[in-house]
């Protein structure tokens, strides 16, 4: 009897600690799992979990050494991110191992969220009944809070704020391959820091890219540092995105693509968005120079 007790109370205490969300509420962020040992072979065991649920990963990130982000997709992701006309940055999820505190958070974004966020058709509870079965669940996490459906279909941090459909033009070209062309290429030379991560043919003429960021105040490292502070870390925020739609290429406004991420951000103080008040548009020059444009000198 003694035995058994031992081996159900680590059960309630995670049942216990779980997150209450109210119904229908959501958060950005799902902690998989909590290990010790050694992170690269977690990474690896984690890769072929995701494979055998039927995920491909199409990119690995590790912007600071404790940090190693996954990043996948599939059909059900592709297909629903092509038909969307500014949700194309859906096709991806993300799944982070960090570092912190002497133990390995195993975490992922939340498929069923970011369907929201985009204004994606599909629910997306089937990629995120996968991810669960294939690494676990111990609650949604990010804001204190959770958001409705209905505040994140038309989501914006506050108002005068971005919105979705508020991308930022990065470049236009005379066509798609030129695009694509010109964005490899910036890429491939580390324009004002950046890196590719991950490049995905979506069809419809769009092709999503994403970007690592190591300057200045577009740095990830730098960013992460004010606004990712909580004791559950959300790395799966990274990394950010260029997409390529037709001859032109865009991203997402920083405000909005951070705000997503960490809704509950305050605006001034300690951990805040007045603390990095300058990485949009740092964030804007470096993504628009990996695209071919020349990088506004003050970033």
């Amino acid at each position: 009897m003694k035995k058994a007790i031992m081996l159900i109370l680590p059960l309630l205490a995670a049942l216990w600690m779980q997150p209450v969300l109210a119904d229908g509420e959501m958060k950005p962020f799902v902690l998989a799992s909590k290990h010790t040992g050694d992170k690269s072979k977690l990474v690896d065991e984690l890769k072929t979990k995701l494979g055998g649920a039927g995920f491909e990963v199409v990119g690995e990130y590790s912007p600071y050494p404790s940090v190693s982000i996954l990043i996948i997709t599939n059909e059900t992701l592709k297909t629903a991110a092509a038909a969307s006309e500014h949700g194309a940055y859906g096709a991806v999820q993300r799944v982070s191992v960090t570092e912190h505190n002497g133990e390995l958070q195993v975490a992922y974004t939340n498929p069923v969220y970011m369907a929201q966020v985009y204004q994606l058709s599909a629910s997306f509870a089937d990629v995120s009944s996968a991810l669960k079965t294939a690494l676990g669940d111990m609650g949604q996490y990010g804001p204190e809070a959770g958001l409705k459906a209905d505040d994140l279909r038309g989501y914006h941090y506050m108002f005068g704020m971005p919105y979705l459909d508020d991308a930022d033009e990065l470049a236009e070209f005379d066509n798609h391959a030129a695009a694509v062309a010109a964005v490899e290429k910036g890429l491939a030379a580390g324009n004002s820091g950046t890196s590719k991560v991950y490049r995905i043919e979506l069809g419809n003429n769009k092709t999503l890219f994403g970007v690592g960021m190591t300057k200045g105040m577009s740095s990830d490292k730098y960013i992460m540092n004010e606004i990712d502070f909580k004791e559950t870390r959300s790395t799966a925020h990274l990394p950010y995105e260029i997409l390529v739609d037709g001859e032109n290429a865009y991203a997402l406004r920083a405000e909005f693509r951070i705000a997503i991420n960490f809704p509950d951000l305050k605006m001034m103080g300690s951990n805040s968005f007045m603390n990095i008040m300058s990485s949009p548009d740092a964030i804007k020059s470096a993504l628009a120079h990996a695209a071919g444009v020349e990088p506004d000198e003050n970033y």
